[in-house]
């Protein structure tokens, strides 16, 4: 049987190496610049301090930080909590705030730390918050405290912070934490998760409710809908989403069926499900938000390659922001869960600039980061 080798994924051109015949020229070139240069300098001295600003200007280039903008930002990416932030991406009212584009920020598994790192990532920019009514992984109301208490600080409405929050069937709970009655039925279960959730969050609505995952039974699973639809009519939720769901068939037939339609699709991006290609498709051609989660950790093996660092570098990024740059360039919501205050301003930042119209992948890169990751096609 013949063994099909892999092909490894080929750079963006400019990322490539030189053929030799050129690389030759080019040293040529170089040489007689560099005995021109001489000859200069000894009969103009002006002319040494201007080849020292062209080296000059060189170095600021390739370190990724020629441009004004980058220069402008480095003070906000160095304050703390509490400085001031630049108002263009703070006040709800900017660029951001009604561009689709955004990176959610997580709040699991930060226990007793949630309200300080709420409010941190609020006054560093972030306005989309995902959390979840599941005491076993999140602390609901710790978001609650650090929401208002940034957004006091800040002087920011209510309708400039973007709250979603989820419903998790008994199944996904702490059975010595369910933050609702057990034995009642799934109706009540639910009204009662989405109470606690507005207390928690200090809120009277939500901008969105999700399903954390389908139920056992794709009949539970649509009961549960029919009960958020509710929330829907009466105004305590704006849209209604699922996640966890990498059945396409499962996802598909509750889209038919819904009388409102789910609006967000959170999933974990990673190769066991193929990169949910099919459904991310779906919910492009349906105006569907397609949220990942494990962004990072699911495919650090890729993002730690040279290849990855290389591509980062040339566009002033870390790998991590160029991941999340590749997953808005999709049109996709990736969160961030980071608990490292220099890695929010850098996660804001990168929003801040793909919203005022930096493209930072052209189509040959598309396919060369899709490459690196595994992704069969990058749609």
């Amino acid at each position: 049987m013949a063994v099909i080798k892999r092909r490894k994924p080929q750079p963006p051109f400019y990322l490539r190496p030189l053929p030799i015949t050129v690389a030759l020229v080019a040293l040529v070139v170089l040489l007689i610049f560099a005995v021109s240069s001489n000859n200069n300098s000894s009969s103009s001295g002006s002319s040494s301090g201007a080849n020292e600003k062209q080296r000059n200007d060189v170095r600021e280039v390739t370190a990724g930080l020629g441009s004004s903008h980058h220069r402008d930002r480095a003070a906000v990416l160095n304050t703390g909590l509490g400085a001031s932030v630049d108002s263009s991406i703070t006040d709800g009212r900017s660029p951001m705030w009604e561009s689709g584009v955004h990176i959610l920020y997580g709040t699991a598994w930060k226990k007793d730390q949630t309200a300080r790192l709420v409010e941190e990532a609020v006054t560093a920019g972030f306005r989309y918050i995902d959390t979840a009514c599941q005491p076993k992984h999140y602390n609901e109301a710790g978001v609650g405290e650090g929401w208002t208490s940034a957004a006091k600080k800040l002087g920011l409405d209510r309708s400039e912070i973007y709250l979603q929050t989820k419903f998790t069937p008994i199944d996904g709970q702490d059975p010595n934490r369910v933050p609702y009655d057990r034995t009642a039925s799934m109706e009540i279960q639910v009204e009662q998760s989405l109470a606690r959730s507005l207390e928690n969050l200090k809120t009277d609505y939500l901008d969105a409710l999700v399903l954390h995952s389908p139920l056992r039974h794709y009949e539970q699973t649509l009961e549960v809908w029919r009960t958020f639809e509710t929330f829907v009519d009466s105004g305590k939720v704006k849209v209604l989403g699922i996640s966890n769901c990498y059945d396409f068939n499962t996802f598909v037939n509750l889209y038919k069926q819904a009388r409102h339609k789910p609006k967000v699709l959170q999933n974990r991006f990673y190769s066991d499900s193929h990169f949910d290609v099919n459904l991310r498709n779906f919910c492009r051609e349906n105006g569907i938000r397609y949220q990942s989660f494990w962004t990072l950790t699911a495919n650090r093996r890729a993002l730690a390659t040279k290849e990855a660092h290389v591509l980062a570098q040339s566009k002033g990024l870390s790998t991590a922001t160029l991941m999340y740059a590749f997953m808005m360039t999709l049109g996709h919501t990736p969160l961030s869960g980071t608990t490292n205050g220099q890695h929010m301003h850098e996660d804001v930042d990168v929003m801040e600039r793909i919203v005022n119209g930096e493209k930072f992948f052209g189509e040959e890169e598309m396919t060369y980061m899709s490459n690196l990751l595994g992704i069969s096609q990058y749609m």
